[in-house]
């Protein structure tokens, strides 16, 4: 999900006319492929403890990446559609981290 996520955002992103908004491109990009890349960084630790932390660090990840959609929505640069169908798709790798991370640490919600 969270490939599937990363790959519609920059789909987007590389519909921005050239030499608009550089950092916050490169920022985005960066936070939502690191959303992935920490998934799996965690999924190759050894200790349960140390996958539930990577799975933080990809949450805030997802959170800094849903801010930038807004931030690109607000300033009109992605569509009210597209937003919403990102959001969605946010919401979802969003529950399945909670739910990964919950079943980690042996919570039962």
């Amino acid at each position: 999900m969270a490939v599937d996520f990363a790959e519609k955002v920059l789909e987007q992103i590389e519909n921005i006319p050239p030499n608009k908004h550089l950092r916050l491109i490169a920022q985005m990009e960066a936070a939502v492929t690191s959303i992935a890349l920490n998934i799996a960084e965690g999924k190759g630790r050894h200790y349960k403890k140390e996958f539930i932390q990577f799975l933080y660090v990809a949450e805030g990840s997802l959170y800094e990446t849903i801010t930038m959609i807004e931030i690109f929505r607000r300033r009109k640069i992605f569509d009210e559609s597209t937003c919403l169908a990102l959001r969605e798709l946010s919401e979802g790798i969003d529950r399945k981290l909670n739910g990964l991370r919950n079943s980690l640490s042996g919570k039962h919600v």
